[in-house]
């Protein structure tokens, strides 16, 4: 199995404190998830959900909530590290929802834009802090010959042996770590796709590139961080 696909384990072990901390800071005053959940269950519903909203019906904002804020707090969660952080995006991306509904066309689901909303209000955070931990990612890519072949041989594949020589919880800050050092728009596609689950097109929507861009990122995003890694456990990353 890929490095990088043990991140996926890093983001199901924080999922119930993170949908915790949610719960008990964003909870609406009115209403209940169930509630809001029974009267959402198609396209329909939720084309009609978006029309009430852009009416400023306050009950059809809560079922948005609802329905999307532990989702979207997930993702911050995971981009920015920081609860505050965190929860001040989530605050700001419903009121944004809110206030320029008017602005969401249906090209995409209601889902896609919240996201889209909740990584530009994620990396916008990233860019006004004067926090860097970002790394040169040339040093930990792979490097090869004119023949294909790798520069620097053989290639060890040391993520079978990677439980064997770090507790879980040593793990969880090594993964933690490594992606921090990330771009942040690399960092926002590796969680919504490695994290959340989102496939190349939905990503695409989401952070405002092409497919293809998109792909590449992702390809180049995996790579450092097998490689940073890989020399972390004292392997050569070539």
């Amino acid at each position: 199995m890929p490095a990088y696909q043990s991140m996926r384990e890093l983001g199901s072990s924080v999922e119930s404190e993170q949908a915790e901390a949610t719960s008990s800071e964003f909870e609406p005053t009115l209403g209940n998830t169930a509630v809001a959940k029974a009267s959402y269950k198609s396209k329909e519903d939720e084309s009609e959900l978006v029309r009430r909203l852009k009416a400023r019906d306050e009950q059809a904002l809560e079922i948005i909530f609802n329905l999307y804020s532990a989702k979207l707090y997930n993702v911050a969660h995971r981009i920015l590290g920081e609860v505050a952080d965190s929860e001040e995006v989530v605050q700001d991306v419903f009121w944004t929802a809110y206030r320029k509904a008017q602005s969401f066309r249906g090209n995409s689901q209601l889902s896609t834009w919240l996201y889209r909303l909740t990584v530009n209000a994620a990396l916008g955070k990233i860019r006004r802090s004067k926090k860097k931990k970002e790394v040169e990612y040339e040093e930990y890519l792979p490097k090869f010959q004119k023949d294909g072949h790798h520069v620097v041989r053989p290639v060890v594949d040391w993520s079978d042996t990677l439980d064997e020589r770090y507790a879980n919880q040593e793990i969880q800050q090594l993964l933690k770590d490594t992606l921090d050092q990330l771009k942040p728009v690399d960092k926002s596609i590796i969680v919504l796709s490695d994290l959340e689950g989102m496939s190349d097109k939905e990503i695409a929507l989401t952070v405002g590139l092409t497919v293809s861009a998109v792909k590449t990122r992702l390809h180049r995003a995996r790579l450092f961080l097998r490689g940073k890694l890989a020399a972390h456990l004292g392997h050569c990353p070539r």
